[in-house]
């Protein structure tokens, strides 16, 4: 798989949104790779992580987010499922579920009827470590602000409690065991 080359088949006629895209999933992927480098113990699948922590954002295009250049049908919290969608369709299923998986520390059923988003309801949170390591390292960095410079712990937290204690915790044990 070749990510970039699926990149451009959906972005070739978005360059500002390309742009963000790539720099932002630039930041994830190192993240994620440094994450697996540091700690061998959890046997992460490093030539995955490469590939699926570049695509996990591949359906912003679908989504109406004009701040980072997205002028879609669906709203920004859809961007997970409707990424799967089309990594499904290029033949990577596994990739696909990252695409998906990833949302703040992931998305239960619960989460989704409590919340009431318009998210098909079924539970959308990471599995395997290569998923929890990619939406670890997704937590750290914004497509509105410096694309490259990782927000704090403090800042992530904040962000996140706007959706629950339950990510809180997830969080608070991911920098446990991934930092």
């Amino acid at each position: 798989m070749d990510p970039v080359e699926i990149i451009e088949k959906y972005y070739y006629d978005s360059p500002s949104l390309k742009h963000i895209l790539f720099k932002h999933s630039e930041a994830v992927t190192e993240m994620a790779l440094a994450i697996a480098s540091n700690h061998p113990e959890l046997k992460a699948d490093t030539k995955f992580i490469s590939e699926a922590a570049m695509i996990h954002d591949i359906g912003i295009i679908k989504t109406m987010a004009p701040k980072i250049h997205c002028f879609g049908e669906h709203p920004y919290i859809c961007h997970g499922y409707l990424g799967r969608e089309l990594i499904e369709k290029e033949g990577f299923p596994l990739h696909a579920l990252v695409c998906e998986r990833h949302t703040g520390t992931g998305l239960s059923k619960l989460d989704i009827k409590e919340q009431d988003l318009p998210l098909p309801l079924r539970d959308m949170n990471p599995i395997t470590i290569e998923e929890r390591i990619i939406c670890f390292a997704d937590t750290f960095f914004s497509k509105t602000r410096e694309l490259t410079k990782p927000k704090s712990l403090e800042q992530i937290r904040n962000s996140l409690s706007a959706h629950g204690e339950n990510q809180i915790d997830q969080f608070n044990y991911w920098c446990e065991l991934f930092l």
